[in-house]
């Protein structure tokens, strides 16, 4: 069984989260990743806490299985090792703001003139054009930015900032999947393409309840805490040891749900369809945790799942660590360190597909420059 990426050549030029995301993906579906790095201390993330043995988890989580080569790309000596690189490499990511790699003579228009196969794919906070492209940004500015921050958290209170970094990591996704059809492309044309792919883009992308309703109301959502905007019962209810969710997306689930909790007002006119449930949606919550407050959330979740309803505890992550289904799915894995011991947890890879090793551990994250002589030698064989 091999990898779909095996035998692919990435070169990522990428630092902190959204690029190095993506190329974790490929590196997690076999490709072979090549970190270049300025030597004067590499990737930002080497230095972000937590550090088991003076070295950084968060670097390891999303550099694992990678090598690394530090070059300084004003030097002369340190390009010509890198267009060696360029010549036997599929992909070039990086996530300068834009303008850096053209000073540096690395454009898009100068690449593709001297390696017309390459696949170019870049990642920034405001992408390649428009009035905003060369300010800078952050994973927290473009959630603001974005909207994604005006609907997260409790009305009447600040915004707050989703928890997970997704500012970073969409784009990453996205950039991921525009390199993937421009390899698919270029298998027809023989020719890259490059990939511009914005993090405020991202996020307008992923809000696709808020564009809805803002679009045909002319009134944009506000925060609606664990409940969803256009689905009820769609949140987090109250059981007499604390709160669980339910998710009855249809009709069909909401009848259920009242036959499971012996609640009869499946057929209340106020609650008949969803977009009256969506209106009476306070009420319908009360008289739900009327009943919910009775038992524990472990009674209710087993009781609900047996009658076939979306539900669910609400874990910390090391519980979810835990989680029976995550550890069947292989979806916490081992970070080895250079000794071939187990150093770090990461997230697993979750894109499972037949004849296709998923392997427990995942390579060591690399030392700066610790695979400068097998890239040489590798690119001597070459």
């Amino acid at each position: 069984m091999t990898l779909p990426l095996s035998g692919y050549t990435i070169l990522d030029l990428t630092h902190v989260l959204a690029g190095p995301y993506c190329t974790m993906t490929f590196s997690d579906m076999g490709a072979k990743v090549i970190k270049v790095e300025p030597p004067n201390g590499g990737d930002d993330t080497r230095t972000f806490p937590p550090f088991k043995d003076g070295k950084s988890a968060y670097f390891a989580a999303i550099n694992h299985g990678k090598q690394s080569i530090a070059l300084n790309l004003k030097d002369d000596s340190d390009r010509a090792v890198f267009e060696r690189l360029l010549a036997r490499a599929d992909v070039l990511v990086e996530n300068y703001r834009p303008g850096v790699m053209e000073r540096l003579g690395y454009g898009w228009s100068d690449l593709h003139a001297a390696f017309p196969r390459l696949v170019y794919g870049a990642v920034s906070g405001f992408g390649h054009t428009g009035p905003d492209a060369k300010r800078p940004a952050y994973d927290m500015v473009v959630q603001a930015r974005g909207g994604v921050m005006s609907i997260t958290g409790e009305k009447g209170r600040d915004p707050v900032r989703v928890g997970a970094s997704i500012g970073d990591i969409v784009a990453g996704m996205f950039l991921a999947q525009g390199i993937l059809a421009a390899l698919l492309d270029r298998d027809r044309s023989g020719r890259g393409r490059k990939i511009d792919v914005s993090m405020l883009d991202s996020q307008l992308a992923i809000l696709e309840h808020a564009v809805a309703i803002s679009s045909v109301t002319g009134k944009p959502p506000g925060p609606s805490g664990a409940r969803h905007p256009s689905i009820t019962p769609f949140e987090t209810f109250h059981a007499s040891d604390g709160l669980f969710v339910i998710a009855a997306g249809n009709d069909k689930l909401f009848e259920k749900l009242c036959i499971a909790l012996q609640l009869p007002i499946s057929d209340d006119e106020r609650f008949a369809t969803n977009p009256k449930r969506c209106d009476n949606a306070r009420l319908l919550k009360r008289l739900i945790e009327a009943v919910t407050l009775e038992n524990t959330r472990s009674h209710w979740i087993a009781k609900l799942t047996a009658a076939g309803i979306p539900t669910g505890p609400i874990q910390t992550v090391d519980q979810t660590m835990k989680d029976p289904q995550i550890i069947a799915r292989n979806m916490v894995v081992d970070v080895l360190d250079r000794n071939g011991r187990a150093a770090y947890k990461a997230a697993g890879n979750p894109i499972k597909m037949t004849d296709a090793v998923d392997p427990t551990t995942r390579g060591p994250a690399p030392d700066l420059d610790g695979n400068r002589g097998e890239i040489l030698r590798w690119l001597d064989e070459g």
